[in-house]
């Protein structure tokens, strides 16, 4: 088997619609293809080598013949489409209860323990974008020293707040307030978002301070079974934020995809100790996928795909590489939300050369899960079915 697991999570970088993708609103949505088709064609040669355009036809990915990785795609059995239950999800832990979302705003009950908790009144408290929401209140936060509450179609209470008006450490300390005393009971968001933001009035940018605060996953992940079992579990950019710091062994935070994948890639020269190590880029979706930019986000593949040659040069023959993502989000549409997909699922390793693997639909995103603790001779999981054997026959 595997001595290491390297799992790369493209955040938001789905690939089609899934059948229930109507009862979200998300009917036709795919972020790939769209992508794509905008631009006139990807350029993605390592990812097309793997077997990317075999998954979906994808315009400028070819479908190759001979691929070095195994290809497919996973649907994700949880009621969501957010970051959190998808990740979860993938560590084998699918929820089938909706976290709350809030698209009028949240209720004066959260607002009034907000407020009794911090000693603050708020400003917005609605459904916004990150980036318009400032605009619209931040000269007024700068004037009154009230932190900007809100939330998106997302299962998320999100801070803003000028880090000159509301120091970063205050501002995660309200976010932790939130988090103990404020988001509970049928109130308990998936995630608490600080988002720290520099600048004058008609100039403000969000910086990349941003920090989250999940819930904790209701069952065991298959995080938490390799940490207990003595392996090693490294966690890159905000893993330990969406598993609330559970399960990991160590963690790197980033502030960009090109800081992740620089991680990544020395820890795979360098780091040699059995386990798992996950990284998520976020910026997908932080930075293009919700900002409906369409070209930064095709720029951003292309970035990925460079990175990824170098990245793919310094595995070993024991090494396994998963690359997925968590959920959809579309910048074609015309909302800047997350979109219900299925996502892209890569298997490589060195030595899968001249073999065609289709690991075809998945029907959960805990395959991934399943397959990592079968690697590693955990207990199966109660969620999901292990490809595993399917990487290794004739290796």
């Amino acid at each position: 088997m595997f001595k290491r697991i390297f799992v790369i999570v493209l955040d938001s970088v789905g690939i089609g619609a899934m059948p229930d993708a109507f009862q979200y609103g998300d009917t036709g949505a795919n972020t790939l293809v769209h992508i794509a088709e905008y631009k006139g064609g990807l350029t993605l040669p390592v990812l097309a080598s793997m077997g990317l355009g075999l998954i979906e036809p994808i315009a400028g990915i070819p479908e190759v013949s001979r691929p070095i990785a195994a290809f497919g795609k996973m649907a994700e059995l949880s009621k969501g489409k957010d970051t959190t239950s998808g990740h979860w999800e993938l560590a084998g832990c699918p929820l089938f209860a909706a976290f709350p979302v809030y698209p009028k705003g949240f209720p004066p009950e959260v607002i009034e323990k907000f407020t009794a908790y911090t000693g603050l009144q708020v400003l917005g408290n609605k459904a916004a974008s990150g980036t318009e929401i400032i605009v619209e209140l931040g000269e007024e936060h700068l004037r009154t020293g009230q932190p900007i509450v809100y939330t998106s179609a997302d299962s998320v209470f999100q801070i803003a707040a000028h880090e000159e008006v509301i120091s970063l450490e205050r501002l995660y300390e309200l976010c932790k307030i939130v988090r103990e005393k404020v988001c509970i009971g049928d109130h308990a968001v998936g995630r608490i978002i600080a988002r720290p933001f520099v600048g004058k009035p008609g100039s403000f940018t969000r910086t990349a301070n941003r920090h989250d605060y999940s819930l904790q996953p209701p069952a065991p992940t298959v995080l938490d079974m390799l940490k207990e079992s003595g392996l090693t579990v490294t966690g890159i950019g905000k893993i330990s934020d969406i598993y609330a710091n559970r399960g990991l062994t160590q963690s790197y935070p980033t502030k960009s995809n090109k800081q992740g994948m620089e991680i990544i890639t020395d820890l795979a020269e360098k780091d040699s100790a059995d386990g798992l190590i996950m990284a998520n880029l976020v910026e997908f979706d932080s930075a293009y996928g919700h900002r409906n930019d369409i070209i930064g986000y095709a720029q951003a593949l292309e970035e990925f795909d460079v990175a990824l040659a170098n990245f793919k040069s310094k595995l070993t023959e024991n090494d396994l590489l998963l690359i997925t993502a968590d959920h959809g989000c579309d910048p074609t549409t015309a909302g800047t939300d997350h979109t219900r997909e299925y996502v892209p699922l890569l298997a490589y390793h060195p030595r899968l050369t001249g073999q065609v693997i289709n690991l075809g639909i998945r029907s959960t995103f805990s395959d991934l899960g399943a397959t990592i603790a079968a690697n590693f001779g955990l207990p199966p999981l109660a969620y999901g079915q292990s490809f595993l054997k399917d990487l290794v026959v004739n290796t």
